[in-house]
């Protein structure tokens, strides 16, 4: 009897009679569950499917046919075309990468554009002895009677966003600037020689060979001073006697560049000293020692970030102490009662090789404050008729003489010590690296005929 499957007329003689034996054996490892299924790289379409035009009889099930999910039509599906978007973006992100690496490569910023430090120290001798005193009476009866004391002398201006740097970072810069001038003008351990390193962390690491070269070997060299950095006192000299230093001063900042803030400070701090060595002071045996210091300082947005300065240059006055001495390595004030000295700086040799400009001593002489004018002893009386007799006297018509030549024989002069300019390290006017110069007269203006009184400038 026939069974479903059989062809109609039943199976010929001598067909597939082999395959009944070996078709039991043949699948009898293969399991079709639904496993199997899955991994069949072949799917035939249903019947509805395979109504559709040019249907084929089966699809592909690789990730790029979208795994059933297409319309029967040869297509991708949506699976695939995922796929095939996701290994596009991947494609062309590697493409721009390996571009603009070529285009843009990655060089590591040139080290040594950090600007070296230019500083120029100038001693001032005393004109006069050098007083002495209570530290508190020192300053009371002195031009700091009315400076603050320590960091409040240091203030800050008003902070106000430039073309492009912003508030915060103009307000950050001047900010290191004080904390710079803290560390290098106030700080105990600094005054007295033993550390370094409170102003070393506030400095671009471009500076700091020169700043550690400074500190081991200092030179008068205008690139090697150590007093250019910071204030400290020849610890076998010189002793600070009062930690309340007196300060007063201006800090102002300006853009340069698009990358550059330039912050200048001009401050003047005075020091109450006494003898290092020696037999025991006395109460009264302090005496003051005053610095001008001039700092131009550079900020880049990396040390806005890092919270370093980079120092361009340093112009200090200092005094009194004597200009035979280098004050490179430390200052050295006079004491109380030391008297003013004639001596000028070390010798400068012109026809030395190197830079004898830089090497070449400076000196100047301390201006001696003020005295002050005693209110019952002024004449209301008598600044009019100084100026009546000056007008007069300029007035008076000379009648010229005549002089009969002479002949002189030539005789030979001997060369002559000029003595440098007074400098007063107090005014709040900006100090130039060149030697000041005093004020020009100023003219006051004379109706015709009258003649003009010449006044001495301030």
């Amino acid at each position: 009897m026939a069974v479903p499957g059989d062809p109609p007329g039943g199976t010929p003689e001598g067909i597939g009679e082999g395959d009944d034996e070996l078709r039991p054996d043949e699948y009898r490892s293969v399991v079709f569950d639904e496993d199997f299924v899955r991994a069949a790289r072949l799917q035939e379409f249903s019947a509805r499917e395979r109504m559709g035009e040019h249907a084929r009889a089966v699809r592909s099930r690789s990730i790029w046919s979208g795994a059933g999910s297409g319309h029967g039509n040869g297509t991708p599906g949506r699976g695939a075309r995922q796929g095939m978007l996701l290994a596009l973006l991947i494609a062309t992100a590697f493409a721009v990468a390996v571009y603009m690496g070529l285009r843009n490569p990655s060089v590591p910023p040139a080290a040594g554009n950090t600007e070296p430090l230019s500083s120029t120290v100038v001693p001032l001798a005393p004109a006069a002895a050098v007083p002495g005193g209570r530290p508190a009476d020192l300053y009371a009866n002195g031009p700091a009677a009315e400076y603050r004391v320590g960091a409040a002398g240091i203030t800050m201006p008003a902070a106000r966003r430039t073309h492009h740097f912003t508030e915060s970072q103009v307000v950050a810069a001047l900010s290191i600037a004080k904390d710079y001038l803290v560390q290098s003008s106030l700080d105990p351990d600094v005054l007295a020689g033993n550390a370094s390193r409170p102003v070393r962390v506030l400095l671009d690491p471009g500076q700091l060979a020169q700043f550690d070269e400074s500190m081991a070997s200092p030179s008068g060299d205008g690139r090697h001073a150590a007093t250019g950095w910071l204030v400290r006192f020849d610890p076998h000299t010189a002793v600070v006697a009062d930690s309340r230093v007196r300060v007063s001063g201006t800090l102002a900042y300006e853009e340069t560049g698009p990358e550059a803030l330039e912050v200048t400070s001009d401050h003047t701090f005075v020091y109450a000293v006494r003898p290092a060595t020696g037999p025991p002071t006395a109460a009264d045996g302090a005496s003051l020692f005053t610095v001008r210091r001039e700092l131009r300082m550079r900020f880049d947005r990396e040390d806005l970030t890092t919270g370093r300065t980079e120092l361009v240059s340093a112009y200090v006055m200092a005094g009194p102490q004597d200009c035979a001495t280098e004050p490179a390595e430390g200052f050295r004030p006079l004491p109380a009662g030391a008297g003013p000295t004639t001596v000028g700086p070390p010798a400068s040799d012109p026809y030395a090789s190197g830079h004898p400009r830089r090497t070449a001593g400076l000196c100047g002489v301390l201006a001696q404050p003020p005295a002050s004018p005693d209110p019952t002893t002024r004449d209301p009386g008598s600044q009019g008729s100084t100026a009546q007799d000056s007008t007069a006297q300029d007035s008076t018509t000379q009648a010229p003489t005549t002089q009969a030549p002479t002949t002189q024989a030539p005789t030979t002069q001997a060369p002559t010590t000029q003595a440098p300019t007074t400098l007063d390290p107090a005014a709040q006017a900006p100090a130039s690296p060149a030697a000041p110069r005093p004020a020009p007269a100023t003219r006051d203006p004379a109706p015709p005929g009258a003649a003009a009184s010449v006044s001495p400038g301030p």
